[in-house]
């Protein structure tokens, strides 16, 4: 069986200044194109669709397209897809019944109540069956009917509470089992701040939303959305196919593509990476002024100016604009490194209370008070 494993679309994203929509058309038609040649069984997106719960009216209409296109592409192909954290469960979830009847699965709330499971959609193929579970995204407020609370009546974890949802799924080891699931998974024993985030993405507090990977040696593969970087999860067979287009610079100059997997007999199972060109790439750009003007290309361009002297800066914006008509931003490089320097090196240093000040310049002796009153209190609840 021949599997398209992609996620994180972000349809109707902005990237700073620039709407996306041409450059996002022109990655799904490359998509499409794709699927015509490889002719894949399956095609599963995994999470995160739009880039707004709420949708525009155009990013509806560019994702209509696409599975109107894709489905023309590839007829007898059966697509499969899940809200990610940036979608709305519910639209996601909207005709899913219908949509069934045309081996289109798109599925936006997770199990809900005890009679509710993980779906499955069961295909087959020469060796037998293999069997798909979809797990939109899931926060354990949404399935403590399922799991229950703690001994405290809180909610438990994100890694309790996915845990939980799929080990009561009675999965049949001898069959091939692939999960489709927008969390956010680490393999064990790693830390989650090692692990490379772009700006992009929506990070919690604290990384709470981290699931321990062991849950996926259930499966053969995990089709996996929510990190924006492709990466794997402590095997070739869990992984991260990432955006199809960058959404931000700090993905400027990372290869994006579609994971092809191909199972044959249990434990045959093959990975391949099919590259997506963009219609413009995304730079950083870096040197002096006349440096950088050298380098005018057509391409997203976030500058970075080194000049040690002051530049006219209404003359400098539009001499770089003319150079770049994709400039994404302008930065001076010394004065963003003093300041960075500074703050990393004084926070070290500094407790709770001298941190919020800091952040708050402006606070008078009566919010300092009530500042230390929160603190206190917060203190005195985590002993």
């Amino acid at each position: 069986m021949r599997i398209f494993h992609l996620s994180d679309l972000h349809i109707g994203l902005k990237l700073i200044n620039r709407d996306l929509r041409e450059d996002q058309e022109y990655i799904l038609d490359q998509i499409i194109q794709k699927a015509k040649e490889e002719v894949p069984d399956a095609i599963v997106i995994a999470g995160d669709i739009y880039d707004k719960a709420v949708p525009s009216a155009e990013a509806v209409e560019i994702f209509d397209h696409f599975i109107g296109a894709l489905r023309e592409a590839v007829p007898d192909c059966v697509i499969m897809m899940i809200s990610g954290n940036h979608d709305s469960a519910p639209r996601v979830n909207c005709f899913r019944s219908v949509l069934g009847h045309q081996k289109i699965y798109m599925i936006g709330i997770p199990p809900q109540t005890e009679e509710d499971h993980i779906e499955k959609v069961v295909l087959q193929d020469e060796y037998g069956t293999v069997n798909f579970y979809l797990l939109p995204f899931v926060k354990p407020s949404m399935v403590k009917l399922i799991t229950g609370t703690d001994e405290n009546g809180n909610n438990f974890s994100y890694n309790d509470a996915i845990h939980q949802l799929i080990e009561r799924e009675e999965i049949d080891k001898e069959q091939r089992n692939i999960l489709v699931s927008h969390q956010f998974y680490l393999s064990i024993g790693e830390n989650a701040d090692s692990v490379e985030r772009m700006d992009s993405e929506i990070r919690t507090v604290g990384n709470i939303d981290q699931v321990s990977a062991d849950i996926l040696e259930k499966f053969d593969y995990a089709a996996l959305g929510h990190i924006h970087k492709p990466m794997k999860v402590g095997s070739e067979f869990y992984r991260y196919s990432g955006t199809p287009l960058a959404c931000s610079v700090s993905e400027a100059g990372q290869r994006k593509g579609i994971i092809l997997v191909d199972i044959k007999r249990k434990g045959e199972i093959s990975t391949e990476v099919l590259p997506l060109v963009p219609l413009r790439q995304i730079k950083i750009i870096k040197g002096d002024l006349e440096s950088v003007l050298g380098q005018a290309c057509q391409d997203y361009v976030t500058v970075v100016l080194t000049d040690k002297v002051d530049l006219d800066v209404i003359d400098m914006q539009d001499r770089l604009r003319l150079a770049f008509p994709g400039l994404l931003e302008i930065r001076r490089e010394t004065v963003r490194q003093a300041d960075y320097t500074r703050r990393a090196v004084s926070e070290k240093e500094l407790n709770p209370f001298e941190l919020c000040c800091q952040f708050l310049a402006d606070a008078d002796e009566e919010e300092k008070e009530i500042i230390q009153d929160v603190i206190n209190t917060v203190q005195g609840v985590a002993k």
